[in-house]
């Protein structure tokens, strides 16, 4: 609802799901298959959340460069 402050609600519901829905599916998958990759399945361990968390926030930069520099279209 934050979005819907500074702009009209359906502005505000395709920056939401242009960049932040997006954002957060690539990180989710990422994620799940870095998990999957290193254990076998979908067993947290303290030695894979590290690199979990860190491939998770790499995965969705290129696509938010794209949309910020190409674009020039912010989530705000």
């Amino acid at each position: 609802m934050f979005l819907a402050r500074q702009m009209d609600i359906r502005t505000a519901f395709r920056t939401a799901i242009g960049m932040s829905f997006i954002s957060m599916i690539a990180m989710e998958t990422v994620m799940n298959a870095v998990d999957r990759g290193l254990t076998g399945g979908a067993k947290l361990t303290w030695r894979v959340v590290p690199i979990m968390l860190a491939a998770g926030f790499v995965a969705p930069l290129p696509y938010n460069y794209w949309r910020l520099k190409v674009l020039g279209r912010a989530c705000h």
